[in-house]
């Protein structure tokens, strides 16, 4: 009587570990979506003030047209991602493109001075930082949750419950570069 109590108690005490181990990787998978949803909250607000920022643009610099279109169509493509790590290499053709569109605005004193335009560019910078801090947030819930699941005894588990590593947002080796503009 007191083995089969033993083994009932072991018993019990590995399916509380197991039901405590998954809920944790619930928890970490949960919070690796949320801080993905942080940032898809902000890439939408910069593709909601992007059209603002080519309208204005279009008024001063219309021989400019390829940088407008560029800016347009990598704004599409963002849109268009169906994938967090679709997104991602969307983001950074939109990040490279809008680099462009302030380098091609630097030529355009008028531009530079015109109100809306530089209170669009204050929002589109603010943008720009909030998605550098979410991007980092979330890299850091990456790396907890890709830890948690590669590490003793969850990785016995964690891929026979469905959780599986999660990419970090890295930035596209063109990023570093700054762009080159010539009139």
């Amino acid at each position: 009587m007191s083995v089969f109590l033993v083994i009932l108690v072991v018993l019990i005490v590995c399916v509380v570990a197991l039901i405590a181990l998954y809920n944790n990787l619930v928890k970490m998978r949960n919070m690796v979506d949320n801080a993905w949803a942080q940032i898809d909250v902000q890439l939408q607000r910069r593709l909601d003030l992007i059209p603002n920022v080519v309208e204005t643009v279009k008024g001063y610099a219309m021989h400019e047209s390829s940088t407008l279109q560029n800016v347009t169509v990598a704004r599409a493509a963002v849109a268009a991602a169906g994938t967090p790590e679709a997104k991602m290499q969307a983001n950074e053709q939109l990040t490279a493109a809008l680099r462009q569109l302030f380098a091609v605005a630097e030529g355009y004193p008028d531009l530079k001075a015109n109100t809306n335009f530089l209170s669009l560019q204050q929002e589109l910078s603010n943008t720009e930082d909030k998605i550098s801090y979410m991007r980092q947030s979330y890299n850091d819930t990456v790396m907890k949750y890709n830890t948690s699941i590669e590490t003793f005894p969850a990785m016995l588990f964690a891929g026979l419950m469905g959780f599986h590593k999660r990419e970090s947002f890295a930035a596209d080796a063109s990023a570093a570069v700054a762009p080159q503009i010539q009139f």
